[in-house]
């Protein structure tokens, strides 16, 4: 039996708290929905340790008629979870690209500002931030003053509990998660690269197609993923701005574990959006590995 060298032994060392901590703090929850997923519900909520897949049924549609019924509301709660998501992603993305690029070519000074005014929103909490957009897009709100006042609009807009609103939030808070990784590979293009790119007579579209969108691929997809995941999860968003007109599926699973109290089918709607998120992880890293030069 090959032995553990005194490297080996002290790696193992080193990474066994953390390994722990995850195992317990992280991987346990998980496997705990997992199971729950699989239980039926209580009758005054809890659950009955019985095997019970109808959960999964009831979203999927392979209910069993009597006591689950196969309802066409949760599919589409999670397709427009998921196209609230992507739009918020697609949108993040057209604001951030253009200025990572105007923000890579300032001085180091103003560089640093831009940074840091970038990140300045984490420094204040999320529900006020959330609370300043409501002064903003309500009917009395500051979008519909300034509208009204240079005589676009005769009525206001009505940009509350809309899932309008519900975009602009979820732009505004996840910005940085875009911008941040889209930055950093802007900042390692070579200027070289594009210049040889058009001194050999290269379209400015054609430079972009072909030198500066490989290059900055791994930026926007490690962007996309930062933001399409939490996006599709979120309940503070859509239940500030859009209120009970723009369910999301972080919603539903709020409702189902506090107010329904019907935990397996809260568990069961956690693990749909876990799996849908792994699937999009693992696309993002196959995606990175493809790309890795080989040694």
């Amino acid at each position: 039996m090959k032995s553990f060298s005194r490297q080996q032994k002290q790696l193992v060392l080193l990474l066994a708290p953390a390994t722990l901590f995850l195992g317990i703090f992280f991987i346990g929850p998980l496997l705990i929905m997992a199971v729950y997923s699989f239980l039926e519900p209580g009758l005054y909520g809890g659950v009955e340790w019985n095997f019970y897949h109808w959960n999964y049924g009831r979203v999927l549609g392979w209910a069993d008629g009597f006591y689950e019924e196969f309802d066409l509301v949760y599919l589409e709660i999670l397709a427009r979870s998921a196209g609230l998501a992507l739009a918020t992603t697609l949108l993040t993305l057209l604001v951030c690209y253009p200025a990572a690029f105007w923000i890579s070519r300032m001085s180091t000074r103003g560089k640093a500002l831009c940074l840091f005014l970038i990140t300045l929103p984490f420094f204040s909490s999320m529900i006020i931030r959330l609370y300043a957009w409501i002064l903003i897009l309500r009917d009395s709100g500051f979008a519909n003053q300034i509208l009204d006042a240079l005589g676009l609009i005769s009525e206001p807009l009505g940009l509350m509990y809309s899932s309008t609103a519900v975009v602009i939030g979820m732009i505004y808070i996840f910005v940085p998660f875009m911008f941040l990784p889209l930055y950093s590979s802007v900042e390692k293009i070579d200027g070289k690269l594009i210049q040889a790119s058009q001194d050999l007579g290269a379209a400015p579209l054609t430079t972009f197609r072909k030198v500066i969108l490989p290059l900055t691929l791994p930026g926007v997809i490690a962007g996309s993923v930062l933001v399409f995941i939490p996006s599709l999860g979120n309940f503070v968003v859509p239940s500030m701005l859009g209120g009970a007109k723009v369910v999301m599926i972080g919603n539903l699973v709020e409702q189902q574990f506090l107010y329904a109290r019907n935990w397996p089918f809260g568990a069961t709607l956690s693990m749909l959006m876990i799996v849908s998120m792994l699937v999009i992880v693992s696309f993002y890293l196959f995606k990175v590995m493809k790309n890795q030069p080989q040694s």
